[in-house]
């Protein structure tokens, strides 16, 4: 796991530009960094290596080709990458080895076979600039899923790129204003989609894409290699034909092989463990493979509505785990606020961004790579909202559109003041298809959808969707997730927060074979009698008694609607949510901002959209120049 950076046309600065972005994303690769330049400079690579495979200077990136012609900064882990040697090896194109890493498989296979026939022969997470030393072309790609981040744009007249933002908005000429057509946007969800970012002339390579740019470096294309959305379609259309017993027995094997390519490691390794049925999951099919027992992470919260640690360590007794848990304080947890601004870098308000940089950095204190869960939700319909959209556009859809309209007007005039919740469902009435439902019920209220000053909008994917996509309700809602909200918010939110600590994480349920063959398998398989992720706990409960697990899902939660109460923390709020300054910035609608500050204060009426702003004002004072 690494950090990458780098830039075209600063030849008057480039040495110092490269040495400020390097100390950037120092926390993403603290154990060496290298530098490689072109011979006039026109392109510049850096790095930051957190050694996982080959510890010696032989895996020292930039990495040149064996032949010479190609330069490659690369940042995560080719799990596959004895696969592709041997295929190198068997086509003639591989001789012999400089080290024992991934990096240097991947350089050869991308040089072999062409960038994007070369990728698609790889598994795993990363992005990766790479240069063409004869044409002077760049070529930038990012993973299937989006498990590492990759941003680029211009600065000025250079091109730039890097694993972070940050590390792009601390150079020196950095002046790009905020986008502020996605304001709205981050307002609702909480976070910045791909290809968006909050500045102007900067964006997130999308997952499944390649970046082709060539001299003068003014013009980039994009190309696609794998499509999530494509995937979904053609494994609905190809449906798996066994039995739900021949599909969890696949599906074991799969996980089986993704887990044992993912335990490789020259470090210490271990998991983390929620007590929640992916990530149980995950822990007993590493310990089910692994000679010795699996390092297991857990942390613990006072208040037991957020508090899996029990659970979790009962778990852990079950399967034979060397397990860890650490219970945290509020005032732990209220310590973190002030680091989200610099961490992230740009607003992100996915509140479970505290306890989750909490874990990570409990157990950095004790391994350098750590597996998780994600994903389980969104391949095997595990939400609970799937459902209940699911239901309540079954019932909606009885009535005609035209009059489900028409009492959705006046039902939201009529309640909206007197009962919040009430006007959100009178609202719900009023949606064209079950995915406008499903955006809608994530929106909240009407009036929270346009809070930034007016503008040009940036659409959202949610706006965008084709309805109907997919056949089947619930598998379009899991495409919609795994195409905006799982990238964007909880890989982005478990990426930055145990990167700030230098761990790895990797996920083995976003292996492409898993992920591939999730989309192939009948609704019936994942979800049946008001449960999901059926398919996942047959392979589970050959591990772990099925009582064991058969309790509610608890989640990383965080009370922030208590902690605003409190007296610093509710002047740091009154601080930063101040009408004066919200008008005097600019980006926000000032009546709405106290609108929303008010009925907390006065009602006792939290709206997530607090959280959003506070992070949005945090972000901004921690980034005045």
């Amino acid at each position: 796991m690494c950090g990458i950076a780098g830039f075209c046309n600063r030849q008057k600065t480039w040495q110092t530009d490269i040495e400020i972005m390097k100390e950037r994303i120092r926390h993403r690769g603290p154990d060496a960094g290298g530098t490689w330049a072109a011979e006039n400079a026109s392109v510049v690579l850096g790095h930051r290596r957190l050694s996982i495979l080959d510890l010696s200077e032989s895996g020292t990136q930039p990495m040149n080709s064996h032949s010479g012609r190609y330069v490659i900064a690369f940042n995560g882990e080719i799990y596959n990458h004895r696969q592709v040697e041997e295929k190198l090896r068997s086509d003639g194109y591989l001789t012999y080895k400089n080290s024992s890493c991934d990096t240097e498989i991947l350089l050869e296979a991308l040089e072999a076979y062409g960038a994007k026939e070369g990728i698609k022969l790889c598994k795993g997470m990363f992005a990766f600039v790479l240069y063409d030393k004869k044409n002077g072309e760049l070529t930038l790609g990012r993973d299937r899923v989006g498990e590492k981040p990759l941003y680029y744009g211009f600065v000025g007249e250079s091109f730039v790129f890097a694993s972070e933002i940050g590390c792009i908005a601390a150079l020196p000429d950095f002046h790009n204003p905020i986008d502020r057509s996605v304001l709205d946007i981050y307002m609702v969800n909480g976070y910045i989609p791909a290809p968006y970012s909050i500045y102007e002339g900067i964006s997130k390579l999308e997952p499944g894409k390649l970046l082709k740019i060539a001299p003068p470096y003014r013009e980039a294309r994009i190309i696609t290699y794998w499509s999530m959305a494509e995937t979904a379609k053609k494994g609905q259309e190809n449906l798996f034909a066994g039995s739900r017993q021949e599909a969890s027995e696949e599906l074991e094997r799969l996980l089986k092989a993704s887990i044992k390519d993912q335990m490789v490691a020259d470090v210490p390794l271990g998991a983390f463990l929620s007590a929640g049925i992916d990530s149980t999951t995950v822990v007993s099919l590493m310990q089910a493979q692994s000679s010795k027992k699996v390092r297991t992470f857990t942390i613990g919260m006072a208040e037991q509505s957020f508090n899996e640690a029990i659970a979790a360590k009962e778990i852990a007794g079950y399967l034979g785990t060397e397990h860890t848990e650490l219970y945290i304080s509020e005032q732990d947890a209220k310590e973190v606020i002030p680091l989200i601004p610099d961490m992230f870098g740009e607003p992100f308000a996915d509140s479970s961004q505290i306890p989750t940089y909490l874990v990570s950095r409990m157990t950095k204190e004790h391994v350098t790579v750590s597996l998780s869960g994600d994903g389980g939700d969104e391949l095997f319909c595990g939400y609970s909202t799937y459902a209940s959209v699911k239901k309540s556009w079954e019932q909606m859809n009885k009535l005609p559109k035209p009059l489900r309209s028409a009492a959705s007007a006046l039902l939201q005039s009529a309640l909206l003041n007197k009962n919040p919740d009430n006007a959100i469902r009178a609202q719900l009435l009023a949606a064209r298809s079950p995915e406008h439902l499903y955006k809608l019920s994530n929106q909240q209220e009407p009036f929270l959808e346009h809070m930034a000053l007016p503008g040009v909008k940036a659409p959202s994917l949610f706006e965008t969707y084709e309805s109907g996509f997919l056949p089947g309700l619930q598998n379009n809602l899991m495409l919609m997730d795994l195409l905006m909200y799982h990238p964007d918010d909880i890989l982005v939110k478990v990426d930055r927060t145990a990167m700030a600590v230098s761990l790895e994480t990797r996920v083995p349920m976003l292996d492409r074979d898993v992920v591939e063959f999730a989309w192939s398998l009948p609704i019936g398989y994942k979800w049946e009698n008001g449960t999901g992720k059926q398919v996942l706990r047959d392979v589970l409960y050959r591990y772990v008694p099925r009582e064991m697990m058969d309790r509610p899902k608890t989640g990383f939660g965080i009370p922030l609607h208590k902690w605003m109460q409190e007296e610093q923390l509710k002047r740091w709020m009154l601080d930063l949510i101040n009408t004066d300054k919200i008008r005097k910035e600019g980006y926000f609608d000032p009546e709405k901002t106290d609108r929303l500050l008010q009925d907390y204060l006065q009602r006792g009426i939290w709206r997530k959209q607090i959280w959003h702003l506070l992070q949005f004002e945090a972000w901004l004072e921690h980034n005045k120049r």
